[in-house]
């Protein structure tokens, strides 16, 4: 077994070598023949070495197909048109995708883990009600899995979330002052109320629905806010196309991106004093510098102090306060942990929107 298990760490250490060796000194010809090669490796082994439907297969296979030019999309019109500080970002982020066919294969062998068997004549007799229920739930589960899999890698989603990336960068600040002097006025005046204010939210944009794709969660986003309001609002998000990502004020309005988006609002009590404490660290990132750490949420950690995502802003202000409530790296903190880790009940529930 512990050979079973050295083999695989040796292969893992030898592929994100690869994938390593591939970002820094990788061309345009490297990367396409690459995500040629693992295309042309996963439709041989898809019919020579393993049991799916041919049903299933020719899903596989059309996945494999989408994805590889999806890739080459990508890597011809966004990563080597670019040049200058988002260069190095974008080869990082195109060998990062160059795995993604091989997650396919991990959705299908769900899907076909949860699938059911049509009961030969002799079963019929014997089938009970409680099993054809459960069948008919794993028929609609591994349609809505696959259904969201193809809505969330679906070309606009795709397009959204590529266009965007050039306006990135997990190594620099480029986010700075986008909160004004109103902002920290409507803050200072909400210190009389002893509380921040939690806010976990299902938008449904592009970037949402794609880390929900590895998360499994409904909730993908997080927010903090100094009043029951929510008008000092704010997290690490991309800017709307309004100001750089990093550090940046939201409405909760613009959380209405799908039919079904909604917002969880929790009230945490804190002392005025660890209230403040997270106030004047958000001046100093304000006027500092900031970025959104889109590497961290496949590398989990920062290449400078005020480079976070979402999760990773909110757990570190609990913590600059004293007053985080369950233990874990700032990097690996998801969204919902802010509720699932609660384990002392600190948290109290406020509202929910839906829209």
């Amino acid at each position: 077994m512990n050979n079973i298990l050295n083999y695989q760490r040796f292969i893992w250490i030898i592929a994100s070598l690869l994938l390593l060796v591939i970002a820094l000194f990788g061309t345009l010809p490297l990367f396409a023949l690459t995500a040629i090669f693992i295309f042309a490796f996963l439709t041989i082994k898809l019919f020579t070495m393993v049991q799916y439907s041919f049903g299933l297969k020719l899903t596989l296979l059309f996945s494999y197909a989408l994805t590889m030019i999806l890739q080459l999309t990508f890597y011809t019109t966004i990563v080597f048109s670019n040049q200058g500080t988002s260069q190095f970002l974008l080869s990082f982020i195109a060998a990062l995708l160059l795995p993604l066919p091989f997650l396919l294969e991990g959705v299908v062998v769900h899907a076909k883990s949860t699938s059911f068997y049509l009961p030969s004549v002799e079963e019929v007799s014997t089938i009970t009600f409680a099993q054809m229920k459960l069948n008919q739930q794993r028929i609609h589960q591994a349609t809505d899995t696959f259904g969201k899999l193809r809505h969330t890698l679906s070309i606009q989603n795709i397009q959204e979330i590529f266009s965007d990336l050039n306006r990135h960068s997990s190594i620099r600040y480029i986010n700075n002052g986008s909160l004004d002097a109103n902002y920290f006025e409507k803050a200072e005046q909400s210190l009389a109320d002893p509380a921040l204010y939690i806010v976990i939210s299902n938008t449904g944009s592009a970037a949402s629905e794609l880390i929900g794709l590895f998360t499994q969660k409904q909730f993908n986003h997080a927010s903090l806010s100094f009043d029951a309001d929510l008008t000092t609002i704010i997290s690490y998000n991309g800017g709307e196309r309004v100001y750089p990502p990093g550090l940046n004020p939201e409405m909760i309005q613009t959380f209405h991106k799908k039919e079904d988006a909604s917002v969880l609002i929790y009230r945490l009590p804190v002392s005025v004093a660890q209230k403040q404490k997270v106030l004047n660290t958000i001046k100093q990132i304000n006027q500092t510098g900031s970025a959104y750490n889109i590497l961290g949420l496949v590398t989990k950690h920062s290449t400078r102090r005020n480079i976070m995502f979402c999760s990773q802003f909110i757990y570190t202000m609990l913590q600059i306060a004293d007053a985080n409530y369950f233990d874990k790296e700032p990097g690996h903190v998801q969204p919902t942990d802010f509720i699932e880790l609660d384990y002392r009940r600190k948290l109290m529930y406020v509202s929910e929107i839906k829209f």
